[in-house]
Parts: structure tokens; C-alpha cells; sequence
């Protein structure tokens, strides 16, 4: 005799079997097949989950269950049901424009375990900061991976080919930045909190005048993020200045001519604003380059390599790279599980002092 549960299994696989219920389609609520078949909810939900484990329905939260968009042969189904063999090797790629000390090589190293936790395949691809080979390297990954967890270049215009597989449904985990406007699931600092802690630091030590130092913000959220922290820092006190042209540190751009050429814009911006006593570098290889330049300023910027090695030579933002990377693949799987995921995560940062024996 067939227990309550699986005549609740045996009907929903005979109304598939008949097309009644098709790929995408809302299966009945716990409630609904407990008022149906007169059983408890415990049983219903029972039979939920069975239909899960078989590999015929998905339960999305907040929205219900439905039947997957890719069903079984159901020809040799029987009941009782039979849990699907979990496929344990998923297969992600992490697209990502470069990596350093400084930067990148923490949330790559989170990423590769906790991929390898869950016995999943990590294929790595970098960009070099250009967009065209981010999107070729999204359109020939896209056929071979089950999702993307990407750090989008730099540039004025968003990559065509990421935000089509976004727009078609394809998993993908954005990282370090977001794509304003996409819904997209992005994990990264709160850059508005953390450049106006920092800034707020600077100005509680003193500086009056103080100068934000980046390449072009423009679609770059993070950039953008840091500038309007920065900014929002300035409440009725101190006096903010901008210099956000410079590009000699942005992936593939760095040749001793793009150097020298930022070099001369920092000395000429210094010689314009000798007022200024503090520049906030928006991350650490700008930073290194004003020190080179003006030494006697005090340079504040996000991230630095020197956290483990003698200590850090700057007054900066320590990202959770470790967070962000771990993360970033827990929703990258979870969207693989059917389950719905937010559009933002946030994760913490600290304020790192100077180490005390570093000139400043």
C-alpha cells in the first residue's frame, strides 16, 4: 500500500507524464495538495520535497515550486521515487581583469576554496582590463560552465555579451563592483561608507584640504562609489579637491610613458594646490605614485600588500576579500539551486593605521 505521501508524488508525476504540467510550470502549495488529497501539511511537504530530490520540480523561496525547466526521462520513473545522484562537480568561472598582492590574489584564493568545499571545478580567466576580451572570454565560457562570478573591467560602457547572458537568465556573480541599473547579484564593499570613513579619519587628524586622486570614475561603481563617499564627507567642513584623470595604473595601461605622463599631472596638480596636506588615493598602486611625487603629504588609499609584509605604509581601507569571495560562490550556487538571490551584498571593512615607523 502506497504511502500518503507518494499518491501525492504518483499524481504530480502522472500529470507530467500527460503534459498537464509542463517545464515551468506552478505546482500546487503545500496547503493546496493537503486540502486536495486530505492530508497533513507535514505529508504535503513531504511529497514536495521527494519531487525535489527526483529531479522534477524546484522550489524557488517566496515565489513556490515549480517543475524545472529541464525534466528526467520520466519513462522509467516508478514510485516510490528515487533521489537524482547529486551532481557534485559544478563547474564556475571566475573572469577577473588581473590580480596582485595589493589586490585580487585574497579573493582569488577564497574563491578557489571555496569552490574546491563544494567540489566544484574553478576555471580562471583573466582580461587584462580589456573589455573585449571580457567579453570574449564570457561568450566561449558561457557553453562550457554552469556560472560566472566576474570582476568587470573598467570602462565607459558596459560589456554586451555579460549583460545578454544576465538578461537571458544565465547564473552570474558580480565582484569588487555593480553594474548600475542591471539586476545582477554584485558582492562588494559598501565603497560610499568606507571612502567617507576614511576621508572622515583624515579630516579628524587635521587636513583641512584634502584631495581625491583615481583614474576616470565614469562606469566604474567602485570609482564612482569612492568619489561620492569622499565627497559626502565635507559637511560644512574642510575643503575637497579632485584630480581624476589619471590612467597609467589601469589594467594594461601601465607603460613608462603613462607613468610619466600621470607623474607630471600630480606635480602640476601639487604646484596648483599647495593647500592640500592629504590626498585619498582610490587604491594603492596611485598611492605609491603620489608619495613618489610629493613624500611630504600625508597618502590615505584602499587596500595595501603591506598588511603582511613589515606592516602597511599608508593609512587605509581593508576590503574583506576573503568575505567577498566566499560569498560571491555561495550565491553563484544558490542561483544554481533555483533559489533566488539579492541584487546587493554588502561586505564589512576596517580602517587600517599607518604603520608607526613609515615616513608620512
Amino acid at each position: 500500500m502506497a504511502l500518503l505521501y507518494e499518491r501525492i508524488c504518483a499524481h504530480v508525476l502522472e500529470q507530467l507524464r500527460r503534459g498537464a504540467l509542463r517545464p515551468g510550470d506552478r505546482v500546487p502549495s503545500e496547503m493546496e495538495l493537503a486540502t486536495q488529497f486530505g492530508v497533513s501539511r507535514i505529508t504535503s511537504k513531504r511529497a514536495l520535497e521527494v519531487l525535489r530530490e527526483a529531479g522534477l520540480v524546484e522550489r524557488i523561496r517566496g515565489k513556490g515550486t515549480f517543475v524545472v525547466r529541464r525534466l528526467p526521462d520520466l519513462t522509467d520513473l516508478t514510485i516510490p521515487l528515487r533521489p537524482t545522484p547529486r551532481r557534485e562537480a559544478r563547474s564556475i568561472a571566475l573572469i577577473v581583469p588581473d590580480m596582485s598582492e595589493a589586490y585580487g590574489l585574497d579573493l582569488l584564493n577564497a574563491i578557489e576554496e571555496r569552490c574546491a568545499e563544494y567540489n566544484a571545478h574553478l576555471v580562471v580567466r583573466r582580461t587584462h582590463g580589456r573589455q573585449s576580451d571580457e567579453e570574449k572570454a564570457v561568450d566561449s565560457l558561457v557553453a562550457t560552465v554552469d556560472g560566472l562570478i566576474v570582476f568587470p573591467v573598467h570602462g565607459d560602457f558596459y560589456n554586451a555579451s555579460l549583460l545578454r547572458q544576465v538578461l537571458d537568465g544565465f547564473p552570474v556573480v558580480l565582484v569588487d563592483r555593480h553594474l548600475a541599473g542591471i539586476p545582477v547579484a554584485a558582492v562588494h564593499t559598501d565603497n560610499v561608507a568606507a571612502a567617507r570613513a576614511l576621508t572622515t579619519r583624515l579630516l579628524d587628524q587635521g587636513h583641512e584640504h584634502i584631495a581625491f586622486v583615481s583614474p576616470p570614475p565614469v562606469n566604474t561603481s567602485s570609482i564612482e562609489d569612492r568619489l561620492d563617499g569622499f565627497r559626502a564627507a565635507f559637511t560644512g567642513h574642510g575643503h575637497a579637491y579632485e584630480l581624476t584623470d589619471l590612467r597609467s595604473t589601469l589594467p594594461g595601461s601601465t607603460t613608462p610613458e603613462s607613468v610619466r605622463a600621470d607623474l607630471d599631472v600630480i606635480r602640476a596638480f601639487r604646484d596648483r594646490m599647495p593647500q592640500v596636506t592629504a590626498y585619498f588615493a582610490c587604491e594603492y598602486n596611485l598611492a605609491r605614485m603620489v608619495d613618489r611625487v610629493l613624500g611630504d603629504r600625508v597618502v590615505a588609499c584602499f587596500d595595501s600588500p603591506g598588511d603582511s609584509i613589515g606592516g602597511p605604509p599608508y593609512l587605509h581601507i581593508r576590503q574583506n576579500q576573503t568575505e567577498m569571495g566566499r560569498r560571491a560562490v555561495d550565491l553563484l550556487l544558490a542561483q544554481l539551486r533555483g533559489e533566488t538571490v539579492p541584487n546587493l551584498s554588502l561586505v564589512p571593512f576596517e580602517i587600517v593605521e599607518a604603520a608607526p615607523d613609515f615616513r608620512q
